[in-house]
């Protein structure tokens, strides 16, 4: 990927179109521009998550095993992102799948099994870690939407996927190094 940018505005896109790297101008709601501005902006709160867990090192160190685990990803969700630019380009490998699992495995028997459903909170980091797995399945959709369209490759699908799963064992994670309770659902009073 050698081209770069000089000048950040072109005007080709006034009238609501964009262009690929493929050569190809589709319109900036066809469903390829939607999985890639959802894969961008899950890759910005998962830089503000990166950003609060860097500050809270000095109370908690024990969360930098998180930043170890989570900064890849950003890079990771770049490469898709190109992947989603360019149909032919592709840089994500099932290495990369299976080091997310094997960290969902380590953090996931750290915390236990969840004995109930649990809600984003308890403090600021708990509640980014969940906003960035909600925006972690929102840009999966967006990429099954798109793969019903144009058939993706399964490696991007299944780390997104994989994604979410290990932001919310993060969120759990966090939670338990910071000596924080998760916040519990309790359900509504039946009538």
């Amino acid at each position: 990927m050698g081209y770069r940018l000089s000048k950040i505005y072109t005007r080709t896109g006034d009238r609501g179109e964009t262009g690929l790297a493929d050569g190809r101008r589709v319109g900036k709601d066809h469903p390829r521009i939607e999985a890639i501005g959802e894969v961008d902006t899950l890759n910005s709160q998962l830089g503000l998550l990166l950003a609060d867990l860097q500050e809270a090192l000095g109370q908690w160190p024990g969360l930098a095993e998180i930043v170890e685990v989570l900064a890849p990803c950003q890079h990771r969700l770049f490469d898709l992102g190109g992947e989603l630019a360019m149909p032919d380009y592709q840089a994500l490998q099932s290495g990369e799948i299976e080091r997310l699992e094997a960290a969902i495995d380590l953090w996931n028997d750290e915390v236990g099994p969840l004995q109930n459903f649990i809600l984003p909170g308890g403090s600021r980091l708990i509640a980014q870690a969940h906003v960035c797995r909600s925006f972690a399945r929102n840009a999966e959709r967006h990429c099954q939407h798109l793969n019903a369209v144009e058939p993706l490759r399964a490696e991007g699908l299944a780390y997104v996927n994989r994604l979410s799963d290990l932001l919310f064992v993060a969120a759990r994670l966090i939670a338990k190094r910071q000596g924080i309770a998760e916040v519990l659902w309790k359900a509504a009073d039946k009538p």
